[in-house]
């Protein structure tokens, strides 16, 4: 579970109409510690929120704009796209790096500005692969994502009012994806009501046989994550009365997904790839 699933989640249960719940937690607290009540929130740990009529907006201008100026990229010109999908990163291309030290530090600052921006979790993800030692097209990779930031900074994520308190999750894989391990990708996305709240890109432990084992260990991975979630909402005092729904686009998989015991608790749907 990243922390973005959980502070997301948080405000998007406050936007859900939890202000009575928050103020009698807060008075709960404050007889039994020295609290300050700063009021609205505005800014926390590089997350900027703006309240609108239907939720709110959560962005990471300041922090992203920070980050390019330390990158030495602030006046770059920017890239429409995050990543190059027509080629794939190798770990043995090109040559190495020559500052090591600086790819580290910036690709491990890129990824706290997942927590708002979920469509850069793929492409992070992969600069990631290569911490250990990177190459020139590694780097070239990070720069482009860089620029692709640029043009984006007014990027963010949208948490939306609502009295919905369904969650379905989004899941998928990409067999063998890795060029130099056979790894598969797993990815999945959960929306708690109308609001994007967890999202997750990673490569899988160990090498999948078949495109059904991918995604069925795609799927595993999701599930855990919305069972998380439900005990979450249960311990706030929201429980959730609906079956959760996870869609996947291969059928093998949602057969192989098929358990008496979590029946009526959490589905597994097929939804085609077109979709």
């Amino acid at each position: 579970m990243s922390s973005s699933s959980s502070s997301s989640l948080l405000a998007t249960w406050h936007a859900h109409g939890a202000r009575p719940f928050a103020r009698k937690l807060t008075e709960r607290l404050r007889a039994e510690f020295a609290l300050k009540d700063l009021g609205s929130l505005h800014y926390f740990l590089g997350i900027e929120v703006v309240r609108r009529t239907d939720g709110f907006f959560l962005h990471q201008r300041k922090y992203a704009h920070e980050l390019l100026d330390s990158a030495g990229m602030l006046n770059c010109e920017p890239a429409a796209t995050r990543v190059d999908t027509k080629s794939k990163l190798f770990a043995t291309d090109g040559s190495l790096a020559t500052d090591t030290s600086s790819y580290r530090s910036i690709v491990g600052a890129l990824q706290y500005l997942t927590l708002t921006r979920p469509e850069l979790q793929y492409a992070i993800q992969q600069v990631c692969l290569h911490m250990h030692a990177p190459r020139d097209p590694h780097w070239a990779t990070v720069k482009r994502i860089l620029r692709y930031i640029r043009g984006t900074m007014d990027f963010g994520l949208s948490l939306h009012a609502s009295t919905a308190t369904d969650i379905v999750a989004y899941s998928d894989a990409h067999w063998a994806g890795c060029p130099d391990t056979r790894h598969s990708m797993s990815g999945n996305c959960v929306y708690f009501g109308p609001s994007l709240i967890s999202w997750s890109s990673k490569q899988q432990p160990t090498v999948s046989r078949s495109s059904a084992e991918a995604e069925y260990r795609a799927v595993a991975n999701a599930v855990a994550e919305v069972s998380w979630l439900r005990q979450l909402l249960v311990d706030l005092s929201c429980p959730v009365a609906k079956a959760i729904v996870v869609y996947c686009d291969n059928i093998s998989a949602v057969y192989l997904s098929a358990n008496p015991v979590a029946l009526g608790h959490i589905r597994v749907l097929h939804v085609p790839t077109s979709q």
